[in-house]
C-alpha cells in the first residue's frame, strides 16, 4: 500500500471520527417554559407555543420538564392525542409522573407532549415542537494526496451550558401584592356614603390554577384591606374555571359539599362582600382547589361614622347675642349725636 492511500484513508477515519464526536456531545438540554415550567400557564396553550417558535430541536436533544411529583406528569402522545387531549391509547412511551422529568428526542418530525392530569392538557398544558435531524457533516478532502499531518483540523463543539438557554417571550408576572385596585375593571357604582374598592383576585394572573400554588393567592391578599361593601372581580374563561362562597370546611378540605350560594359558572364574575368576617372561595373544577385555586380573606366593617355632624354650626355664639353685639355701635352714635346737638343749641342760646 502505497503511502499516498494510507494518509486518505487516515483523513477519512479521523473526518468520520470527528462527525460522530459532534454527534455525541452538540445536543442540547431545554428546561421547557423556561421560569415559567411545566404547569398549567397562565395564558393557555399559546405559551408554549410560543416558547417552542424560539427554538430549534435536533434529534438528540433533551426537553427537561421542571414540575413538582403529584401535581403534574408529562407525557408523549399521537397527534390525535394531542388535538383531543386523550392519552388512552395514544401515548408513546410511559407517563412520567415524577418531576422533574428528562426526555431525550429520539425522532424527527412533530413531537407532541401533554400533561394527562384532568383538564390540564384542555388548559393549555401541551407542548408541540418539531425535531429535525443533525446537520450534514462536512465532506472529506478530495485531494488524496494531501501531504504529511492531520488530514482534518480538530472539531471545536461549543456546548451551551443550561442556562445558556434564551427565556421565553413570555413574562411571567409576580406574585407580590398589587395596588388595590386594577384600572381595567370597571368601577362598580354604589349608592352608599362609603367609597369601596373593586379587587381584581390576583391581578394579571387572574382566577386560575397559580403556577405557585396556594400561596399566590395568600401573597395577593396580604396587604389589603376588604371592607363591607367592595367588590371582588374573578377573570376566568367561562368553561375553564368557577367561582364558590364555601364554608372553612369546604375551603380546607376543598370539598363542594360546604358551598354557600351557588356556583358561578360565567366568567368574568364580580362577588359583592356583604358581611364582616372570614370569606372562603374556591374553583369547583377537578382538582383546580387543591393545585391552589382557592382564596380565604377577611372582611372588616367600613368607617361608618358620618362626617363631621353640623353641630359644628351651634359651637357660635346664639343669634341673639350676635345682633346685640353689631347693634352697640349705633347706640353710641345716637347718644354722641344727641349730645352734640344739646351742646350746640346751648351755644347758641349763648351768643344771642
Amino acid at each position: 500500500m502505497s503511502r499516498q492511500v494510507v494518509w486518505a484513508v487516515a483523513a477519512v477515519v479521523v473526518a468520520i471520527t470527528a462527525f460522530h464526536l459532534q454527534c455525541a456531545v452538540a445536543k442540547t438540554t431545554y428546561v421547557v417554559g423556561d421560569s415559567l415550567g411545566w404547569t398549567v400557564p397562565p395564558g393557555g396553550a399559546a405559551v408554549y407555543s410560543s416558547w417552542a417558535s424560539n427554538h430549534s430541536f435536533i434529534v438528540g436533544d433533551v426537553l427537561l420538564f421542571n414540575f413538582t411529583t403529584g401535581e403534574h406528569d408529562v407525557a408523549q402522545v399521537t397527534k390525535a392525542g394531542y388535538d383531543a387531549c386523550d392519552e388512552n391509547g395514544r401515548t408513546i412511551g410511559s407517563i412520567q409522573n415524577t418531576g422533574p422529568a428528562s426526555i431525550t428526542l429520539s425522532s424527527a418530525g412533530q413531537n407532541y407532549f401533554i400533561c394527562t392530569y384532568n383538564s390540564h392538557c384542555s388548559l393549555g398544558q401541551m407542548l408541540a415542537i418539531n425535531v429535525t435531524t443533525t446537520s450534514t457533516p462536512a465532506t472529506a478532502p478530495a485531494n488524496s494526496a494531501a501531504p504529511p499531518g492531520p488530514a482534518t483540523p480538530p472539531v471545536t463543539v461549543a456546548v451551551p451550558p443550561l442556562s445558556a438557554t434564551p427565556p421565553a417571550t413570555l413574562a411571567v408576572p409576580p406574585l407580590a401584592a398589587a395596588p388595590r385596585i386594577s384600572p381595567v375593571v370597571p368601577p362598580v357604582s354604589s349608592t352608599s356614603s362609603q367609597s369601596n374598592e373593586t379587587y381584581a383576585v390576583g391581578d394579571s394572573l387572574g382566577w386560575t390554577v397559580p403556577p405557585g400554588g396556594a400561596a399566590a393567592y395568600t401573597t395577593w391578599v396580604a396587604g389589603k384591606t376588604f371592607l363591607v361593601g367592595d367588590t371582588l372581580f374573578f377573570n376566568f374563561t367561562t368553561g375553564k374555571h368557577t367561582v364558590a362562597a364555601v364554608t372553612k370546611a369546604g375551603f380546607d378540605s376543598c370539598s363542594n359539599s360546604s358551598i354557600n350560594g351557588s356556583i358561578i359558572t360565567t366568567g368574568p364574575a364580580k362577588v359583592v362582600l356583604e358581611a364582616e368576617g372570614k370569606h372562603y372561595y374556591i374553583c369547583t373544577i377537578t382538582r383546580h382547589c387543591q393545585l391552589g385555586q382557592k382564596l380565604a380573606l377577611n372582611v372588616t366593617a367600613g368607617t361608618t361614622s358620618p362626617s363631621p355632624s353640623p353641630s359644628s354650626s351651634s359651637s357660635p355664639s346664639p343669634p341673639s347675642s350676635t345682633p346685640s353685639s353689631s347693634s352697640s355701635p349705633s347706640r353710641v352714635g345716637v347718644t354722641t349725636f344727641s349730645v352734640t346737638l344739646m351742646t350746640t343749641t346751648i351755644l347758641v342760646a349763648f351768643f344771642l
